[in-house]
């Protein structure tokens, strides 16, 4: 899978996402790094077809209002460490696969994934 992280979240995630075989940036680099606008971070995930990972909510807002970003894992698993973060990611790429199977927005919480239509 293709993925764009958002400024928020862990630089060393895209980094564990890419060592598993996946293709992951973060916005730190882009152009703009972590200054890029959300309509950039949109056009560039749209352009290259990559799905936006992001913990803030004005993504979410826009997804559903807007369709952009076309694709967004909307990450709300509250305050925990980067190697729990990493840990969850690395047991929840398969479950993610299939989820965005079945919709464009994905909410990845601590409990599981919530498919929102």
């Amino acid at each position: 899978m293709k993925w764009l992280i958002d400024a928020q979240l862990p630089r060393r995630l895209p980094v564990k996402l890419n060592f598993i075989g996946h293709d992951s940036i973060h916005t730190l680099d882009l152009l703009e790094g972590n200054e890029s606008t959300d309509a950039e971070i949109n056009r560039i995930a749209a352009e290259a077809g990559r799905i936006i990972i992001s913990n803030d909510r004005d993504f979410l807002d826009s997804h559903l209002v807007t369709e952009l970003p076309q694709q967004l894992l909307w990450v709300t698993v509250g305050n925990i460490s980067n190697i729990e973060l990493m840990a969850l990611f690395e047991s929840s790429l398969s479950p993610l696969e299939s989820a965005f199977q079945q919709s464009a927005c994905v909410e990845f919480t601590q409990d599981g994934l919530m498919i929102h239509s």
